[in-house]
């Protein structure tokens, strides 16, 4: 079994605090705030490291989906729009889009569609986010 862990630690009260979020790793580890998470403030925020979690491993489970059914790609790109909406008294992600563009010329788009369905379906990340997925693929080369 692979574990991974990330920590996060908030100070101070919801509209005046900060909060700080790292990963066993190392390698992510950023800032955050009221006003980066709801307002329009630089920064980073939860809902964007979902998105880039979910991004990573679309990504990387289409390449590897895509060479499986003998059609490699040289390159998947994937961008996952995570909405963060005001939802009674509180916030909820309602909806993650997610677009990629893989670079993969030796698949019908028929066979590549239903492959990146799969795949966004399949992936572990998608798995673990019980919001509706949307997604739109497109195929270059």
């Amino acid at each position: 079994m692979t574990l991974r862990t990330s920590e996060a630690q908030w100070d101070g009260t919801l509209t005046d605090g900060k909060g700080r979020f790292w990963t066993e790793s190392g390698e992510v580890s950023g800032d955050f705030s009221f006003g980066t998470r709801f307002g329009d403030q630089p920064g980073t925020n939860p809902e964007e490291l979902i998105g880039a979690a979910l991004a990573s491993c679309f990504s990387m489970a289409l390449a590897a989906d895509l060479e499986k059914a003998g059609h490699p790609a040289t390159s998947v790109r994937a961008t996952a729009r995570v909405d963060l909406e005001k939802d009674g008294a509180g916030f909820t992600v309602k909806r993650i889009d997610l677009e990629t563009e893989a670079n993969v010329s030796d698949v019908d788009d028929d066979v590549f569609q239903r492959i990146a369905s799969t795949t966004k379906d399949m992936c572990p990340i998608s798995r673990a986010i019980a919001v509706p997925i949307g997604m739109e693929a497109r195929r270059t080369g």
